[in-house]
């Protein structure tokens, strides 16, 4: 962790130092009495973390965060504690009172690491399967590769899902709720439990009993689909 100080007194940066060099990832990169100086060196060294003292001569550490164009993670210090309102104001990591104890330091510090540390990468959504995918499907030694586009509906059998295509009804070894988070939900709805509809497949639509529907498919299945999947499909076939 690249850290510059700025601090006007010479045994305080001195005592700063000491308390560094116990860290092995802190690597002070410059240090400052004054602003000017200071606010040179930060634009131009670029530090992840600023170690700064409040009172600096004719000028505030406040003053320097105002005129910095490079502005890292900061960390005030300073003997007296009636900045701290001000400090946590301009967002700062934390706030060291003087005599600073090596474990606040530690903690300070492991507060920027935290901030630091790159954000994990998301892994890569997987892609949806839809109407033109190709799918292959297998049932023992009876093997098939179907347009997902042509396959009507799929029905739960346990632990096992029935596909429903060109008069084929094959048990794939698939779960409904997994063969769910595959597939396009443009294109297939799960009606109930049991059944995965395709939308395309759709012949026409009967009122059922309890405000549900009966779907007929073009196949000739029947599915009933209960009152909240009914209004779930309501919503996704209306204009």
């Amino acid at each position: 962790m690249r850290i510059y100080i700025v601090e006007d007194s010479r045994l305080a940066r001195q005592e700063l130092r000491t308390l560094l060099a116990a860290i092995p990832d802190a690597d002070i990169v410059g240090e400052a009495a004054e602003l000017a100086p200071a606010r040179e060196a930060i634009d131009t060294l670029q530090p992840e973390l600023l170690l700064l003292d409040v009172e600096l001569p004719g000028a505030t550490g406040f003053d320097l965060l105002d005129q910095l164009e490079h502005m890292p993670l900061v960390v005030f210090t300073t003997a007296y504690d009636q900045h701290a309102l001000a400090a946590f104001e301009r967002n700062a990591l934390d706030y060291l009172l003087k005599p600073i104890a090596a474990d606040r330091l530690e903690a300070a510090l492991a507060k920027a690491r935290d901030r630091l540390r790159p954000a994990p990468v998301a892994a890569p959504a997987t892609t949806l399967k839809g109407v033109d995918d190709m799918v292959f499907l297998r049932d023992g030694e009876r093997c098939w590769f179907v347009r997902l586009g042509e396959v009507a509906g799929f029905e739960a059998c346990g632990n096992y899902a029935q596909a429903w295509f060109d008069g084929q009804r094959p048990l794939i070894n698939r779960t409904l709720t997994s063969l769910e988070e595959k597939l396009d939900p443009q294109l297939f709805f799960r009606a109930s439990r049991s059944h995965l509809i395709n939308l395309r497949w759709i012949q026409g639509i009967q009122p059922w009993s309890n405000d549900g529907y009966r779907v007929l498919l073009r196949d000739g299945h029947q599915v009933e689909v209960s009152r909240r999947q009914a209004r779930l499909l309501r919503e996704r076939l209306e204009l």
